[in-house]
């Protein structure tokens, strides 16, 4: 019995001590797999985290769905004043017609050959469609109108003719001056301002050192040939890539 007993409590010694190696290895191997996979992880985000032309795909499926941008939204009044003379006598009226636009941006119309990435700069340049002044949103309740030749007027149909002239000159007016170089300047450079954030501020979420510019189609033709030679549309990159 006691040598039964002390056969038993070396056996239960040598499977506790096998217990306790096993445990021990298996704490090794997990903290070597764990250091392999740390350093994996952060080879992974040091080689092949994402790139310019990824995060720029992104951003740009991304405003491609917002389809229309507006930039900018100003507030003309136009003056115009028509005339008729008929069986010597004239009749004049003054109409006064405010009106609101919106500056719009057709997003649906970019593509991924519009987004150009220039790895010798770090220069992610992206080429919008025109701004365009949308038609005038006429405030109605707020037309003004003065008139003279008020005999005419009740004679003929003078008044009805000089407020249609009035309308369509006065809409005229307000499409004139909505083109005008400096809000169309402003609308602008506020769509450019959107943009460039669209695209800069995940670039820097994902820890990419790059510049954004913003251009339109008619200040393309000024930048250097060289500059545009040696850039690449983010298509043609990822094409390649794949």
């Amino acid at each position: 019995m006691e040598e039964g007993g002390v056969t038993e409590e070396r056996g239960g010694g040598f499977a506790g001590g096998c217990a306790k190696f096993l445990i021990l290895a298996v704490l090794v191997v997990a903290a070597i797999l764990g250091g392999f996979w740390l350093l994996g992880d952060t080879l992974s985000k040091r080689f092949f985290g994402p790139t310019a032309e990824t995060v720029a795909q992104s951003s740009l499926q991304g405003l491609r769905e917002q389809n229309r941008l507006v930039t900018f939204s100003a507030r003309y009044v136009a003056v115009v004043t028509s005339k008729q003379t008929r069986l010597g006598l004239t009749a004049q009226k003054t109409m006064i017609m405010p009106g609101n636009v919106r500056y719009e941006v057709d997003l649906g119309k970019l593509d991924q050959r519009a987004v150009e990435w220039n790895p010798a700069t770090r220069k992610l340049t992206v080429i919008l469609p025109p701004v365009e002044a949308m038609p005038p949103e006429v405030d109605i309740n707020n037309i003004r109108q003065y008139g003279e030749g008020g005999i005419l007027m009740a004679l003929t149909d003078a008044e009805a003719k000089l407020d249609e002239a009035n309308r369509k000159a006065a809409q005229d007016e307000l499409v004139r001056q909505a083109r005008e170089p400096v809000p169309m300047r402003m609308a602008k450079d506020a769509a450019r301002r959107a943009v460039e954030r669209s695209f800069a501020m995940p670039l820097r979420a994902a820890g990419i050192d790059a510049t954004v510019e913003v251009l339109f189609p008619d200040e393309r033709s000024g930048k250097s040939t060289e500059q545009w030679d040696m850039s690449r549309n983010v298509q043609d990159v990822l094409a390649n890539r794949w």
